[in-house]
């Protein structure tokens, strides 16, 4: 177990250092002005993600709340709360990153043109409502998460090295796994319904061209590379998901967490924040220019560096 630890702590810091430089790169395109429609959105995902790994499970957080030696129920309450706040967050995000893209690409004559717009004019007020309807959403974490005591003797489920769910009524208990499967089940299905337009789209996009150009010549549009870029995100999602759905469905009946079950559980949770940035760094053209400006300057620097020392050593 030791080891396998240690595998999550890498992932989570590897994560965490590639969106970290993710979220710097967006803040310096917005406030730059040179801004894409999906970056604002594309910003508040990989700042979820962040978040994600700082409270996921055992790793970091808990470590600094046992630094402030506060108490290991407010500790479990507020890493819980928040790290369901954040899964949440990340589902609603990805989901508007794909609707927002699919209405971007839509043909001008179709009913979803005229959103265009409207989408850009109450992006705000759509953040605004998805995180005042996950923080309200995922309250329950609050009431039925504890400290860890003794399972044999109070009923309770472990869930991490300190914290449990605390027993709860078989009709609450059914009644949350309802509400926030139906939930997920509807965005998830909004991301598949958005998902297969962009594929028929770009399909048919790619038929239209065919009679034009020769597709060895064909360069892909940056809208082209940014539609196959989010198809790419909510596959890992819808896949990362359902294997994450069917452990936490088993393990919430059954009302047992298997410690390896749960440790595997953990490492698909933080996969799709480590695949998000690793598939928009491949794909976004912005950043492989960026990176090369930098490298440029810093070997140009370099050799007005070395020519000065010689320069100086001669006279």
């Amino acid at each position: 177990m030791f080891s396998i630890k240690n595998v999550l702590y890498f992932q989570a810091g590897f994560g965490v250092l590639a969106n970290l430089f993710l979220v710097c790169f967006y803040i310096y395109i917005i406030l730059g002005h040179r801004r894409k429609p999906t970056d604002l959105i594309s910003c508040q995902l990989t700042f979820v993600h962040i978040i994600m790994f700082l409270t996921g499970g055992d790793i970091w957080l808990t470590d600094f709340f046992e630094l402030l030696n506060i108490e290991n129920d407010i500790k479990c309450k507020a890493t819980f709360y928040i790290s369901r706040v954040m899964r949440s967050l990340s589902m609603c995000t990805t989901c508007l990153l794909s609707v927002f893209q699919a209405v971007t690409i839509c043909p001008s004559t179709t009913l979803l043109a005229k959103f265009k717009h409207k989408l850009k004019k109450y992006m705000i007020y759509a953040f605004l409502c998805m995180w005042s309807f996950n923080l309200s959403f995922n309250s329950n974490q609050i009431f039925f998460v504890g400290a860890y005591t003794n399972v044999s003797e109070t009923k309770q489920m472990k869930a991490t090295k300190y914290c449990s769910l605390l027993p709860m009524n078989n009709i609450i208990r059914g009644l949350i796994l309802t509400v926030t499967t139906s939930r997920d089940v509807f965005l998830i299905g909004v991301m598949l319904t958005t998902s297969t337009y962009m594929v028929i789209i770009l399909s048919r996009h790619q038929r239209q061209c065919k009679h034009l150009h020769s597709i060895s010549h064909m360069r892909a549009s940056p809208e082209k590379r940014a539609t196959q870029t989010i198809l790419l995100l909510v596959f890992f999602f819808v896949v990362m998901y359902w294997v994450d759905l069917i452990i936490s469905m088993t393990s919430f009946l059954l009302w047992r967490y298997d410690p390896v079950i749960l440790t595997v559980q953990k490492f698909l949770m933080n996969a799709y924040p480590t695949i998000t940035p690793l598939v928009q760094f491949s794909s976004d053209n912005r950043i492989i220019i960026m990176l090369k400006n930098l490298q440029s300057k810093h070997h140009h620097m370099y050799f007005k560096k070395y020519v000065f020392t010689l320069l100086y050593k001669t006279y």
